[in-house]
């Protein structure tokens, strides 16, 4: 299963196409990634309880607080530019010392897609972060 979960990591991280950011808040830093779910082999997909499909996105969502991964309390939501939204359930994955976070949307069509995340780490203050992504049914 560790292996599984490194290579999800790993996969998220290394692709150009689900190009990682990183904003931070003090000595929190929220890494994200937001990617069309096909990308993933069906067995890392499944360890980690998504579902793979062509018109499937996943959010990824890692925090560290001094360098170290960090429990936190992560919600949002989707929205499209017609303004319709998707509310984004969050489970958290702990695979050894790494926590993240991971949610499923759908993806009806080539768009610009806006998130709204809300993150709170150890009962700390609330961090809001918001961006844009371009994302395609496969």
């Amino acid at each position: 299963m560790s292996r599984i979960a490194l290579l999800f990591i790993a996969l998220c991280l290394s692709l150009p196409a689900l190009a990682e950011r990183k904003q931070s808040f003090g000595d929190l830093d929220v890494h994200y990634s937001a990617f069309n779910s096909s990308f993933l082999q069906p067995e890392i997909a499944a360890a980690v309880g998504l579902s793979r499909g062509k018109k499937q996105g996943v959010l990824n969502i890692s925090v560290l607080k001094a360098g170290q991964p960090t429990a936190a309390v992560v919600s949002g939501e989707m929205r499209n530019l017609l303004g319709q939204t998707h509310n984004l359930k969050f489970k958290q994955v702990k695979e050894g010392a790494a926590i993240y976070y991971l949610a499923q949307f759908p993806i009806e069509q080539q768009e610009i897609l806006r998130f709204s995340i809300s993150i709170q780490a150890d009962g700390g203050n609330t961090h809001s972060l918001d961006f844009n992504q371009e994302l395609f049914p496969d």
